[in-house]
């Protein structure tokens, strides 16, 4: 196998080392991550050994595993913002079901073991409840899951219907509530916020359209990018620039999310 071939294949491996999904417990994310950048870094020194002799080809391959590392880092992340979403929606469900069958005359206990069936994330929480432990505090070490810290303001209106004696499904009534009303305040500003990221992604995505423009009009602005040093340059610096604008573009859009 030759050497731009073997660096190919340790520039892939850095890129799926990366990019693969962490399925670990929370207690292993630290040490999964860790070994992954690991793996990134030998391949990468790896593929700069192999190349060192082809250094048109070690721009290109760390040009390119920077952009699929960034693009799927992003991605990543917006598939999590969705399941934080959803494991929103479950804790209003949850309140809604609680007060139902509190409402019904059923036991804190039982409620939250029937809430616990139909959401497994509970259980800790019901065997506390089951046990005669100690409800609120596991409801906030469960709120630490992603998209669950709502979960916090139920542990608080279970602790203070314990101890002042009022009616738990009224108080977890107005927690679902003001839960749906925040909901519905993070829905608009997401949704103001959908233009600025779609103009960020357009913006993006324009120096490939006008490459393809001038290709089509029969200049070669291809083999200037990919064979010339300052091409080189200018791909690696614009891809560079674009993965940036993108991730601003992201994180100023989470801090009006968060401080909503």
């Amino acid at each position: 196998m030759s050497g731009s071939a073997l660096a190919a294949c340790a520039l892939a491996a850095c890129a799926a080392a990366l990019l693969a999904p962490a399925r670990a417990a929370p207690a292993r994310r630290g040490r999964r991550g860790r070994s992954a950048y690991l793996v990134a870094g030998v391949g990468l020194v790896g593929a700069a050994w192999l190349l060192a002799d082809e250094p048109r080809l070690l721009v290109l391959g760390g040009v390119a595993v920077g952009a699929v590392v960034a693009g799927g880092r992003l991605v990543r992340r917006r598939r999590a913002d969705g399941v934080a979403g959803r494991v929103r929606a479950r804790v209003v469900e949850m309140c809604d079901g609680l007060q139902a069958e509190l409402a019904a005359g059923q036991t804190p206990a039982t409620a939250l073991e029937r809430a616990a069936g139909d959401w497994p994330l509970l259980l800790a929480a019901s065997r506390a409840g089951s046990a005669g432990g100690d409800v609120p505090s596991a409801l906030r070490e469960l709120a630490t899951t992603a998209g669950a810290g709502d979960l916090r303001i139920v542990a608080a209106a279970w602790q203070v219907a314990h101890r002042t004696g009022h009616g738990l499904a009224g108080a977890l009534g107005r927690v679902a509530q003001e839960l749906r009303d925040a909901e519905q305040t993070r829905r608009v500003v997401t949704g103001e916020l959908a233009s600025a990221r779609a103009t960020a992604r357009l913006v993006a995505a324009l120096p490939v359209v006008a490459l393809l423009m001038g290709s089509g009009s029969g200049a070669d602005p291809w083999s200037f990018l990919l064979g010339h040093p300052v091409g080189l340059a200018c791909l690696a610096g614009g891809v560079g620039c674009g993965i940036a604008g993108l991730a601003w573009i992201e994180a100023l859009a989470r801090d009006v999310e968060r401080g909503r």
